[in-house]
This record gives structure tokens, sequence and C-alpha cells, in this order.
């Protein structure tokens, strides 16, 4: 697994358990479900990790001006005078 998905003939660079449940029964001859993929991964340690999606053009001193200048323009329902009412599939609020 280390080598990655790219050396075993997939297209890209993810791990996912139906790949590795069949990596393995490719190379051993054996045959996990993938929740028994998922128990033989965290036996040895193992663990998922996702990884961050951001884009290059990211700016985070911008984002937190945005998120300053957001929270200022906000008032709450109270100072409005107004209410705030949630209705359910029953019609209940």
């Amino acid at each position: 697994m280390e080598r990655g998905p790219l050396a075993h003939g997939w297209a890209d660079q993810r791990w996912t358990l139906a790949r590795i449940k069949t990596m393995i029964g490719r190379l051993f001859h054996v045959s996990y479900t993938v929740e028994g993929t998922w128990q033989l991964l965290k036996r040895h340690r193992w663990s998922w990790q996702q990884p961050a999606r951001r884009a290059i053009e990211r700016d985070d001193d911008a984002i937190e001006v945005w998120k300053k200048e957001l929270v200022a323009g906000k008032s709450t329902a109270a100072e409005c005078g107004a209410w705030i009412v949630f209705e359910d599939e029953a019609g209940s609020r």
C-alpha cells in the first residue's frame, strides 16, 4: 500500500476500502468484506486521512477580513423586533 494506488493499476492516488479489498484479494487470494478490510487496517494501525482541498489562489488574510465584515453587518432578530420560527413536517411550531 505504501507504493500507492498507481502502482497497483488505479488511475488516481486515492485508496478506498473497496480498492484495498480488491488488492488484498489479488495479492493474497483471500476475500474480505469492506467492513472486514476496515477492521484489518485498524488492527495494523492504519488510519483514514482526507486531504485538505484548498484553492491555489486562496488568500487567508482576505478571508479573515471578509469574516469580520460579515459579522459586523449582522444584527440579531431581537434587536430588529423580529421572531424566528421553525416549522417541521407536521406543521408544529
